[in-house]
């Protein structure tokens, strides 16, 4: 029996990035903006400080996890650590296209075996290009890209600017996860490739990652329903 995987090209969402200091933090916002956000990501600032428990809250909550640990070191490390996140139920997490191919496939085949194993979703496997706080060249981003959806990636990381070139050049279905949004008008902070939500959604992302903006604000209801897809 072949395990079950997601539906490969779900419809364009926002997913919130928890970059908070507590659990208390995190299960504020994720009780205030859920089910209006469904997915909410988790990175090493958060998972450093409450691990698997927040996984475990938000799941129970009806919502989904973005694990993006950005997962790189040697394709054994890496591949146990992808079986613990398939044990968490997350939807989909980050690897580091740079940990090169052999590390990538036996990723890929750690969740494709832990899930059969638990009879459960693979989670969406993403490859993370180039960080939207560097500077890069289109170029960069695309041969990062081609790398990881030929070793068998459901997708990529990448900016705006980046996405329109990688739907265009890799003749494949995957997906792309946009962060960096950001509402007009408002600042960049130390993000160097940003755009709005309309400008990612033109260039062909499938997720769109915003944090600051809705953490940051006085009113994170009202931000987000602005910029509501």
């Amino acid at each position: 029996m072949r395990p079950k995987t997601q539906d490969p090209r779900p419809k364009a969402g926002i997913i919130l990035a928890l970059d908070v200091d507590s659990f208390a933090k995190a299960k504020y916002f994720v009780n205030k903006l859920y089910p209006q956000i469904k997915i909410f990501k988790v990175g090493i600032q958060l998972f450093t400080h409450a691990g698997p428990r927040i996984v475990e809250y938000i799941n129970k909550k009806g919502a989904q996890v973005f694990l993006d640990l950005k997962f790189f070191d040697i394709p054994h490390s890496v591949a146990n650590a992808v079986r613990q996140a398939v044990r968490l139920r997350v939807k989909m997490l980050t690897l580091h296209i740079l940990g090169e191919q052999d590390m990538l496939k036996q990723a890929l085949k750690a969740a494709k075996q832990e899930a059969k194993r638990l009879g459960v979703k693979r989670p969406l496997l993403i490859g993370v290009t180039v960080l939207t706080s560097k500077e890069t060249t289109s170029s960069d981003v695309l041969t990062l890209a081609k790398i990881g959806i030929e070793c068998g990636l459901d997708g990529v990381v990448c900016s705006a600017r980046e996405a329109a070139l990688i739907r265009r050049e890799i003749k494949k279905k995957f997906l792309i996860v946009t962060p960096g949004i950001r509402p007009e008008g408002v600042s960049s902070y130390d993000q160097k490739r940003t755009a709005t939500v309309k400008e990612a959604i033109k260039a062909g992302s499938d997720f769109l990652v915003i944090g600051r903006p809705i953490l940051e604000a006085k009113e994170p209801f009202k931000v987000l329903e602005k910029i509501k897809l």
